[in-house]
């Protein structure tokens, strides 16, 4: 059922006020068709929603936004690996839960991202040192133009740091519907990421004692400890994307910053956005409604409910002022509508 000027407060993370022209909410398949069939007759831009924790809602939506709400799982397991299948609308968070509680690891390391599992492979998500395309079979998405499904494999999906093909050459073509996830028979922590280790000696933890649950919650108290929760200070997360620069600018940038932390990505170097945005100033700053949190200044937050051009205009104001003290820029990493 298509239903006319809906807020969509409730449905971002930012909690941005903004009213939608049209919204559907969708079960299946075919009630999806429907509501993509409904938008190209009156030729109207789409909005798909997940969990809404990676958009920004620049003013009033003047399409169809699509909340998906497909919902599946299942778990198929054989001696080489664990073949996971999750429909978009079953939270990510749940889907990790519930491999950890069955004891098969693979995902922990992604433990409390925000969202669904059909935004996951656009971001391609990743935290701690583990990336979803680590652990990616194939997805199946529904082409916009024809409802038809298409499935598609890991070359297929072009994965990049927070990128993928939905981002670029097939961005606004298809919604995502399900993915397929294959987890190690063999399972091994992955323990190399800085926090995580530091948080693991703390505690004494063997490295032979840990099972993926232990990890997920060695995740979850960091994630817990730095990310306000959206519910009690509305926030999209981790909101730029940390930098990824040649090893001159690198070792131009440590000669002069000897504390700045940075990670070595190949024969490239990724900057701790976080750290440049920290260095400049702009923790726990405010800027009326809108402003960067107290504890981790990678992620912005909106506890006056603040407009999207509040929240886009403080954005813009960090990046122009971090590219003018470090010559970097920074990319947000949620997608602004429209």
């Amino acid at each position: 059922m298509i239903e006319a000027d809906i807020d969509l407060q409730p449905h971002n993370t930012l909690a941005i006020p903004a009213q939608s022209a049209h919204f559907a909410r969708v079960r299946t398949l075919d009630q999806l068709r429907e509501a993509l069939a409904f938008a190209l007759r009156r030729r109207l831009p789409i909005l798909p929603l997940g969990g809404g924790s990676n958009i920004v809602l620049t003013g009033d939506f003047p399409g169809l936004a699509i909340q998906l709400d497909l919902r599946g799982l299942s778990l198929k397991s054989e001696d080489l690996g664990h073949t996971v299948s999750a429909a978009a609308g079953e939270n990510w968070h749940q889907l990790v839960m519930t491999t950890v509680k069955k004891g098969l690891g693979g995902l922990e390391n992604l433990a409390l991202i925000p969202g669904k599992v059909g935004a996951a492979p656009i971001q391609n998500i990743g935290a701690y040192g583990i990336e979803l395309r680590d652990r990616f079979s194939s997805l199946q998405a529904m082409e916009i133009a024809s409802g038809e499904i298409h499935t598609f494999d890991t070359g297929d999906c072009a994965f990049a740091y927070r990128d993928s093909v939905f981002k670029g050459s097939l961005r606004d073509q298809y919604i995502i519907t399900q993915v397929s996830l294959v987890l190690p028979g063999k399972w091994q922590p992955y323990i190399g990421y800085p926090a995580l280790r530091e948080y693991l000696q703390k505690r004494n933890w063997d490295r032979a004692a840990l099972t993926p649950a232990l990890v997920a919650r060695a995740v979850s108290d960091i994630r817990n400890s730095k990310l306000p929760l959206p519910e009690i200070i509305p926030n999209a997360g981790s909101f730029f994307k940390n930098p990824v620069v040649d090893t001159v600018c690198y070792e131009s940038l440590k000669v002069a910053h000897p504390d700045l932390v940075a990670f070595a990505a190949g024969d490239r170097w990724k900057l701790a956005a976080a750290w440049l945005i920290d260095r400049a100033g702009w923790r726990g700053a405010r800027r009326n409604a809108v402003g960067v949190h107290d504890s981790q200044a990678l992620v912005l937050v909106n506890p006056g409910r603040g407009s999207g051009d509040e929240l886009t205009g403080l954005a813009e104001e960090i990046a122009a002022d971090v590219r003018a003290k470090f010559g970097v820029s920074l990319e947000p990493e949620p997608r602004y509508y429209p």
